[in-house]
């Protein structure tokens, strides 16, 4: 243990001949025990709501997602393609034809995203877990195409999902001008029944935007045979989301882009992430003015220690020295502060995951979820400590400097 760091940890642990010294020495813990405690509950809490987002969009989104890196279709015989669908990982592969429609009921109409899909769609189970209605989930049966909307959708057309006439379904021939006098023969049209079920993800990206349906009847429509916009591939459970997205890139080579759940929904989270940082920067700038307590402690502690100081310093302790005590003592009190303040931030983040003692409202299943949701990453809790650790060390290394200087020029 160096000389400095021995009489430092002394000082912290020691009397100080004022009261008031003692006061200021914990108010100057105190306050940065809570600024890094809310920098690690607001992370956590940020992380919280990215994973409910992310479980969210798992029920609709596949594990991995094959589209063309240039134009929309792409040739659903290609030999690639083809490869990916008989990869060992991958458990169901799913056609996916995707595109923009009108859709119309005796009472609205509304764009929307018809997502037509082929069979092997229904063997997705965690498809069933965002379905309502008494129906059960198909895409067609001999003669008739059916159509499973998101709620919002079918709000906005009037209907239930026990709707008894077809909603008809209108898609622009490509290629051609639309014909202002007879506008309808520019069109394709088909029509979509229920299967008297709908589904509910709780975003409304999807609820107020798709149709899912056959791939039959989306190719038809949008005159794509033989094309398709994505390759959805469900993967088994034991079967590692990146390693598999390497074997498929490989497989495919250029041409096609691979993108696990994140990357289908970019957007989101990279507002999440632009959010999460501009609040770490803000709570920053309130953990920096915490520290600045740091500073009237040790000046006060200075003042206290000339006699002390004199004393070293016939001992043989150079100036150097004794800057590096008071220096020393500066850091530790943030460093105390910083692990005392991330144990009190966990443990807060552990109350509210178990106890959910923060409600969203006062009435029970009026959100997505009842408390707010926290998740506590060691990733985090490092970034909090050393950030802790280099504010609380770049704020006392001038006034120590000062302060030192000065009340060494004093005493000679």
């Amino acid at each position: 243990m160096s000389f400095p760091f021995h009489i430092a940890r002394r000082y912290i642990i020691s009397k100080k001949s004022h009261h008031s010294i003692n006061i200021i020495s914990g108010i100057s813990v105190l306050g940065v025990v809570i600024a890094t405690a809310a920098l690690v509950c607001i992370l956590s809490v940020f992380n919280g709501f990215e994973g409910m987002v992310a479980s969210l969009f798992t029920t609709f989104d596949p594990p991995l997602k094959v589209v063309t890196a240039e134009g929309k279709y792409f040739d659903s015989n290609d030999a690639r393609i083809e490869q990916v669908r008989h990869l060992s990982d991958v458990r169901l592969p799913v056609d996916v034809v995707e595109d923009k429609a009108l859709v119309t009921s005796k009472n609205a109409q509304l764009m929307v995203t018809v997502k037509g899909v082929d069979d092997h769609f229904l063997e997705n189970e965690e498809f069933n877990d965002i379905l309502v209605g008494n129906g059960v989930l198909d895409l067609h049966a001999v003669d008739v195409q059916y159509g499973i909307f998101g709620v919002n959708v079918l709000t906005a057309l009037g209907l239930n999902i026990d709707f008894e006439e077809p909603i008809q379904v209108y898609a622009p021939k490509k290629g051609e001008k639309i014909n202002i006098a007879n506008p309808m023969n520019d069109f394709r049209q088909a029509e979509l029944f229920t299967p008297h079920v709908a589904f509910m993800v709780m975003q409304s990206k999807y609820d107020s935007n798709y149709v899912i349906t056959s791939l039959d009847f989306a190719q038809g429509l949008f005159d794509k045979t033989g094309k398709q916009t994505a390759l959805e591939l469900y993967l088994n459970d034991d079967a590692d989301v990146k390693d598999v997205k390497k074997k498929v890139e490989q497989t495919l080579g250029a041409g096609f882009d691979v993108l696990d759940r994140y990357e289908q929904q970019s957007d989101t989270f990279k507002i999440m992430e632009i959010e999460k940082l501009i609040s770490y920067v803000f709570l920053t700038f309130i953990l920096l003015i915490a520290c600045f307590n740091i500073i009237g402690s040790l000046s006060m502690l200075i003042i206290d220690k000339r006699e002390d100081i004199r004393t070293l310093h016939n001992l043989g302790a150079t100036n150097r020295d004794i800057s590096r005590i008071f220096l020393l003592e500066g850091w530790l009190i943030s460093l105390i502060g910083a692990l005392l303040g991330i144990a009190l931030g966990v443990g807060l983040c552990l109350l509210q995951q178990q106890y959910g003692i923060l409600k969203f409202g006062a009435s029970a299943g009026s959100y997505i979820v009842d408390a707010y949701p926290v998740q506590v990453k060691l990733t985090d809790v490092v970034l909090v400590f050393i950030t802790v650790s280099v504010i609380g060390l770049l704020s006392v290394l001038y006034p120590v400097h000062h302060f030192s200087k000065k009340q060494l020029k004093a005493r000679q």
